[in-house]
């Protein structure tokens, strides 16, 4: 994630949901659904999360309705 890596926000499908829809399809296949015939699956959750670290460096305060949002808060 950008914000985690040190960008001041980043916002994105949760990779942890992703990584179980993968596997709800793996399974399938490994029943034996054929790929082709299986839907296309968009991501279903997404994550924002906010870099407190950032913020100061660059001399930014992030409004209090974006960090009661966040579903991460990097302090």
């Amino acid at each position: 994630d950008i914000a985690r890596a040190g960008g001041l926000l980043g916002y994105g499908p949760d990779i942890q949901n992703l990584y179980r829809q993968i596997g709800v399809m793996a399974r399938k296949v490994l029943q034996g659904a054929k790929v082709t015939e299986l839907p296309v699956e968009r991501p279903t959750r997404f994550q924002l999360v906010a870099n407190l670290q950032t913020a100061r460096l660059i001399g930014i305060t992030l409004p209090p309705a974006i960090l009661l949002r966040a579903d991460e808060v990097i302090e």
